[in-house]
Parts: structure tokens; sequence; C-alpha cells
């Protein structure tokens, strides 16, 4: 399979290329920074992921699979501490990059056999706090984006869904923090492997609960 993976330099990109590559497929993964071997790719400059996506169908014919994570978080004590230039940025973070990528990779994953799309939402999209109104609105408008885009693979053999964490974790942040538990955290490696799991199933448009009460409930929000 082609993989692409954006937001690949990150501890979540990471973790997903080490899953795909170890399982033979091609990843290319993406990154603003170019960190770890990805391509360097702005994500905000439209022009630039419409020019990614002609360089993927011209050496690679299509794409299986998309696994968006681009991310970031900012947040307040209060909600009237909450900062604009916080909601401009996580915007851009968690919005409009997805809005270039989707658009830009609809005709190749509308052509694939078996297409996947994936993005990692929080809860704080179902029930944000009030130091979180800015974070928690993002990751709504991206859940919605995603529903739409799933709406628009609907008759196609490709699929978009949400994947839902409370907040993700890996073995730095343990290595950095020996006494904290990260109660209700997935795993990156975790999250990795539940991406892998989407081309086992048809499921569209579906949020999917990584957090570890609701795999203990049975999963599927």
């Amino acid at each position: 399979m082609i993989i692409l993976v954006t937001g690949a330099g990150g501890p979540a990109g990471r973790a997903v290329v080490r899953r795909f590559t170890g399982e033979g497929h091609t990843v290319i993964g993406v990154d603003k920074s170019g960190a770890d071997g990805c391509l360097a790719v702005d994500l905000l400059d439209a022009a630039a992921v419409q020019r990614l996506a002609a360089d993927v169908r011209a050496e690679h014919g299509r794409v299986d699979g998309i696994v968006h994570l681009v991310g970031g978080w900012r947040g307040s004590k209060t909600f009237a501490e909450t900062s604009l230039d916080d909601w401009e940025l996580l915007h851009d973070l968690l919005i409009r990059t997805l809005q270039h990528v989707t658009l830009a990779f609809e005709p190749l994953l509308r052509a694939s056999e078996r297409g996947r799309f994936a993005i990692v939402s929080a809860k704080a999209a179902e029930r944000p706090t009030q130091g979180n109104a800015a974070y928690g609105t993002a990751k709504a408008a991206s859940e919605a984006w995603t529903l739409a885009f799933a709406d628009a693979l609907e008759g196609t053999a490709s699929t978009a869904n949400i994947l839902v964490v409370k907040a993700l974790v890996h073995e730095g942040m343990r290595a950095a923090s020996p006494e904290r538990t990260f109660p209700g955290f997935t795993d990156v490696d975790d999250l990795a492997e539940a991406i892998d799991d989407l081309w086992k199933t048809d499921a569209n448009g579906t949020r999917i609960d990584l957090t570890v009460d609701a795999r203990r409930e049975g999963g599927t929000a």
C-alpha cells in the first residue's frame, strides 16, 4: 500500500510510520520541518499541497491511505483568558491543513481500491472545558469536516473516520515523568494499531473512541 502520513515528524507520526513500514508498505512522511527524512511541505500552502498530490499521483499512481496527524494545543486557565491568537493558531493547524489535504487528495482516495483516511480528535470536542474553548472548537470543526469528507466518499471503496483520544502518550513522556500514570491516555503505538485496523472494516464516517474507559465498554462513539 501507499500510505501518506502528515505530521510524520511527531511522536504519533513516527509510530504510524514505524507500523506501516514494518509491514512492508510504502510510507510517504510529510512534516513542515522535514525532520526524520520526511518531505518538507507547508500544509498551510494550498498550492504546495496540490503539488504534493500531483507528485504522489505521478510517482505511485494512487494513494491507499492518508493519516492526518497535524496537531497542537493551546489553552487557558479560564474562559475569559482565552486568547484569540491561540484560536488563529489552532484553526490553521487543526482545520486549515486538514482542508488543504482532503481537497487535494480526494480524487486519489476516490479512485483507490480500498483507501482509508483518518484524523485524531479529542474528547475535548465533545465536552470542552472553559480553558479548552479554542482547542475544543477547533477539534469539533475538524471532526465536522472529516464527516463531510466521509460523505463525499460514500459509494466508493474508500472511507474517512475519526479516532478519539483523551490525549496521547509516548515513551519520551513516560521517561520524563516516571511518577505519572497518564490515566486514560492512548499510547501512540496503540493509535498506530487502531489506524491499521481501519483496513479491516468498511465503516465510514465513524468516531472510534480509543480512551481506556471506552475500550472497556465496547468501543465506538
